[in-house]
């Protein structure tokens, strides 16, 4: 079964903690002094937040989390069907957990990672840089590696 994952960069962790633990009714499955994830069944989301050098504020990125080896050849076969480029990371660790990844980024630069965890790790994890996107993309000290630039989309709500 496959599962949605939201990761928001944050400017306070204990504040948003305390925040999505009362919206959640539930406090955070992973909690760190940097880095907070709920896995919340209904609706069946990854939510997950962080602070300091890992995000920007706002939403950083969403995914799609899978449970085995089939779904992520499947989710990845989707990937490279959208005609898009695709950045196949491979086996990396990033936001306490050992992963599967693939990233990939919309018309208008909304950055998706894909994965399966394989377990924890006992470090965020240092991995690329999420690089040059259109500004609708947050950048990003780990998780996401570079990805191709996507058209700068026209300022609007500035």
């Amino acid at each position: 079964m496959k599962r949605l994952h939201v990761h928001v960069g944050v400017e306070t962790l204990d504040t948003s903690v305390a925040f999505y633990s009362t919206l959640f009714g539930a406090p955070p499955s992973v909690l760190r002094s940097d880095y907070a994830k709920w896995m919340i069944e209904d609706p069946r989301v990854n939510f997950a937040i962080s602070s300091g050098n890992h995000a920007a504020n706002g939403v950083e990125h969403l995914g799609i989390q899978v449970e085995d080896a089939d779904e992520l050849v499947e989710v990845y076969g989707r990937l490279k069907a959208a005609d898009r480029p695709v950045l196949e990371e491979g086996a990396t660790t990033c936001c306490y957990a050992r992963s599967d990844k693939s990233w990939i980024a919309d018309p208008d630069g909304v950055v998706w990672e894909t994965f399966l965890t394989h377990g924890a790790a006992t470090v965020y994890g240092d991995g690329p840089a999420l690089g040059a996107l259109s500004q609708s993309a947050a950048e990003s000290q780990c998780c996401a590696p570079a990805m191709p630039a996507a058209p700068t989309p026209v300022a609007c709500c500035r």
